[in-house]
């Protein structure tokens, strides 16, 4: 057994982290439609109030379906059109504009690490991954923490989306040695022109404040450590993203998080927590959403504080205002925020000629106004910081 699986690590040693390969897609598939948890779960997503009453045929009808969607799917390309078209789908229901820019300063024969910043746990590498998609370039592999895969059907689901594991649970030499493999993974992507996605940080910014984490520069850099952070970084050609939300889905979740942290010192974050996320972020209306590719780094410096500071620059000034985040500054100084920060005079005159789309006003005075008081501040502050970040004084 274990001469088997160091031949299989030496042969591919990122078998436990990569996404499937065409000869593997097929026999997952054939597999999760029998996986009895993965076909209940499908089931109570898309009929939730009739699954609990009628389980047996609501879970006949699920499989039947999803043998029917998934039968001309043999390779990862097929599976790739698939999953675009749920994304259409997805697109037209919960969103109201979806745009991009900065893609025309790439190019289509070149590969790219995109660092993103983190609102939205599926939604984020989905959009970026989109916006590629339609215009002609290779789609990502997406990084993604191992923390989301509790159950193995979801870590299949992410694997066949082009999806490799970041595992994050790890402590000590076996946390040094995953990173390392990491690292040489997404080198190894990049050197055979695949594009890459991983998010500016571990976990979503949920105060709205989009920071790079140093952790994940030295973590990209492992590779090759010994040609400098510089060097090593550079040939990853990375291209630093900025997603916008009008709306954000778990907007509520998130304050309610902030708020338990602020009052009690501590949230506890369950297995369902994780997954209302996903499936909130995905159904929930979003309105408006940009995503603005920037300029590939081009560095001169080992410092990997500066590196960050590069990225976050980037992140903040690309970052697509929306009328939902000036509004949220300007209620709460209205409301006599001791805490906000004042703009400067370029904040100052974004937030005079605030746009005044009627129906985007009304929906988020309701959106709010619908969320329990004591994390209304919390949840403003959170669509607010976008603009702090941008034109504080």
């Amino acid at each position: 057994m274990t001469e088997s699986l160091a031949d299989t690590q030496q042969q591919d040693p990122f078998h436990d982290i990569r996404p499937y390969h065409d000869d593997e897609i097929r026999p997952v598939l054939d597999q999760l439609l029998s996986d009895k948890d993965f076909i209940r779960s499908i089931a109570h997503f898309n009929y939730p109030r009739a699954h609990r009453m009628l389980p047996a045929v609501l879970e006949f009808l699920a499989r039947r379906k999803l043998r029917e969607q998934l039968q001309s799917v043999h390779n990862v390309a097929t599976m790739q059109d698939v999953i675009a078209g749920y994304m259409d789908r997805m697109i037209e229901r919960t969103t109201t504009a979806l745009t991009h820019s900065g893609l025309d300063q790439l190019s289509k024969d070149k590969s790219y690490l995109f660092i993103s910043n983190h609102r939205d746990i599926a939604m984020d590498p989905a959009f970026v991954n989109y916006m590629l998609y339609h215009a002609g370039f290779d789609t990502l592999y997406i990084a993604i923490g191992d923390n989301l895969l509790k159950r193995p059907f979801v870590t299949d689901l992410m694997r066949l989306n082009k999806s490799f594991i970041v595992k994050r649970s790890l402590k000590g030499r076996e946390l040094l040695k995953s990173s390392k493999q990491l690292s040489a993974y997404i080198h190894h992507c990049v050197e055979i022109n695949r594009n890459v996605w991983i998010a500016q940080r571990e976990g979503r910014a949920k105060d709205g404040i989009d920071r790079t984490e140093t952790a994940l520069l030295k973590m990209l850099a492992m590779h090759k450590r010994s040609a400098g952070l510089a060097q090593s970084l550079n040939e990853l050609h990375i291209v630093p993203v900025s997603i916008s939300y009008q709306f954000d889905p778990c907007d509520a979740m998130k304050a309610d998080e902030l708020y338990q942290k602020q009052t009690t010192g501590t949230y506890i974050k369950t297995e369902k927590s994780d997954i209302d996320s996903i499936v909130t972020g995905m159904v929930g209306f979003k309105g408006d959403v940009h995503v603005a590719f920037g300029s590939e780094l081009k560095l001169e410096t080992d410092d990997d504080e500066q590196v960050a500071a590069m990225i976050d620059q980037q992140v903040v000034n690309n970052y697509r205002l929306q009328q939902t985040n000036l509004m949220a500054y300007r209620q709460l100084r209205e409301q006599g925020d001791s805490d906000l920060p004042a703009l400067n005079e370029e904040g100052e005159q974004q937030l005079a000629s605030l746009p005044q789309d009627a129906a985007v006003t009304e929906r988020f005075q309701q959106r709010i106004a619908a969320m329990p008081k004591e994390i209304q501040p919390l949840a403003l502050r959170m669509y607010a910081n976008p603009v702090v970040s941008r034109f504080r004084r």
